[in-house]
């Protein structure tokens, strides 16, 4: 669908005084609202991308590797989210755009590049809300809560209220997120030191060792392997803080700001990961949270009775699913809104509103991830297809790092990561690796995945490439690149 500001060719005479270009005319009904996101809000939003992770999820990895392989295997997807953050920040302050991702990778890898990591990026972000809006309407069930014996409803209204809050303005979204994300992080400060006081050693390897796994033992009871079956589970600790340069374009300073925010984050993530993993899995037992769908709140309940720490544990893990849920639906229309005002999705999804929201990259992946929670009501399926995106985004974006870094040396970076070409190199080479791994678990999600991967690129190919905006920023951004490099061969 084209607009009709849609911009073309350069006009052959300057338009009438006071009469805005076609492009200034396109951008000008896709401006997000500037400036109204500093260091705590973008800290809180990498946070709550994350937190409902460490609620439920990671513990599955128990019954893939054990202990030690959900250990070592957190403790490389905790390095792989490290230095991808690292290097994302140096990206970020390069193009501080909503692109986020997509930008990156058009500058270094080409409009075919930024296709390929942008539908992964999105990919995550439409299937994960959806996956927690499920979570959520089961915690809302086990918990009695408005009597409600099915989860639809539930659904429903996650969507709407949360969708209406991001409508209402980013700044007032990202506060509501920050306050939601705080309770969280705190209900797992309140379940860590309610968790230690039962903590023994000898429950971390409680889970028997399969004779016939190459490799295993007591702190690995499924061998080798278990590590690497372990990694997608691993990620759900971090998986969603590679977001927030999508916040760019409505950040103050964010050549300076997103820098320091995504470092603040992967800190707290990465204290958060270590704490509650070894507090719950020491607390009760690998073997008995292992395959549980609320492992944190039976870890504090041994003889299956509640108590006061479990009961604040448990509501609050649905102030995590919210902060998750609420702060990847903003993820996932600051993506669309990206790829859909370059041109490589339909534009008039970019449009946005009078409050500078766009509310069609809000609206339409809201409709669409109710559609798949309501009738598939398969969460672990559809985040796992969130999860084989994310790791191709990942490899993607790192291999963007090592290409700007290697061809453009001399371009002006406000922030440079720390160790440079081998921090994004030990990115790319573990995203790859659990890229793979998500085979190992879900082969299925796998391939759904690469399926729709495959429409997209039909749809990329067969038209849109055709018709990409040149006056959108990341575009821009690479147009210039060219023609620098033009000259030099000049």
């Amino acid at each position: 669908m084209a607009d009709s500001t849609e911009p073309r060719t350069a006009p052959t005479s300057p338009p009438p005084a006071g009469a805005a270009a076609p492009e200034d005319a396109y951008l000008e009904k896709r401006a997000l609202r500037r400036g109204s996101a500093g260091p705590l809000l973008l800290t809180g939003l990498g946070v709550a991308y994350v937190v409902s992770g460490d609620f439920s999820g990671w513990n599955n990895g128990l019954a893939q590797g054990g202990f030690g392989g959900l250990a070592v295997a957190a403790v490389l997807m905790g390095l792989m989210y490290t230095c991808l953050v690292f290097a994302l920040a140096e990206l970020a302050s390069v193009l501080p755009t909503a692109g986020g991702g997509y930008g990156f990778a058009r500058r270094a890898l080409g409009t075919w590049g930024g296709f390929l990591t942008g539908t992964a990026i999105l990919i995550e972000y439409v299937l994960a809300p959806a996956a927690i809006s499920i979570f959520i309407g089961d915690y809302v069930e086990s918990l009695g809560l408005f009597g409600l014996t099915s989860s639809w409803p539930v659904y429903l209204a996650c969507f709407v209220i949360f969708i209406g809050i991001h409508l209402w303005g980013v700044g007032e979204a990202l506060r509501f997120s920050l306050v939601v994300t705080a309770i969280a992080v705190a209900a797992l400060v309140v379940f860590a030191l309610a968790a230690a006081t039962d903590f023994h050693v000898s429950a971390l390897n409680d889970i028997p060792a399969d004779e016939h796994a190459f490799g295993a033992s007591s702190w690995l009871p499924f061998g080798l392997l278990g590590i690497w079956a372990a990694f997608p589970f691993g990620m759900w600790f971090f998986l969603g803080i590679e977001g927030v340069p999508l916040a760019a374009e409505e950040t103050k300073d964010p050549a300076r700001t997103l820098p320091k925010a995504m470092a603040a984050a992967i800190g707290v993530l990465l204290l958060l990961a270590l704490v509650t993993f070894l507090t719950a899995t020491g607390a009760r037992g690998a073997a008995a949270i292992r395959s549980v769908g609320d492992p944190l709140v039976q870890a504090l309940q041994p003889h299956g009775e509640p108590t006061v720490a479990s009961r604040v544990v448990n509501y609050a893990g649905l102030a995590g699913l919210i902060a998750s849920f609420f702060s990847l639906i903003y993820a996932g229309s600051r993506q669309l809104f990206a790829l859909s005002r370059a041109g490589y999705l339909p534009r008039f999804l970019s449009l946005t509103s009078r409050r500078k929201a766009p509310y069609l990259g809000l609206l339409v992946p809201g409709a669409l991830g109710f559609a798949l929670a309501a009738a598939t009501g398969d969460g672990a399926r559809m985040l796992n297809v969130a999860v084989f995106g994310a790791t191709i985004s990942y490899a993607l974006m790192a291999l963007s790092h090592i290409v700007l870094r290697r061809r453009e040396p001399e371009l002006p970076r406000p922030y440079r990561t720390p160790g440079g070409v081998l921090t994004s190199s030990i990115a790319f080479v573990l995203a790859c690796s659990a890229l793979v791994a998500t085979f190992l678990v879900d082969k299925e999600a796998a391939v759904i995945a690469l399926v729709v991967y495959a429409v997209a690129l039909a749809y990329f190919a067969l038209y849109s490439r055709h018709r990409l905006v040149a006056a959108a920023p990341e575009e821009e951004f690479a147009a210039l690149a060219a023609a620098e490099a033009e000259l030099e061969r000049d």
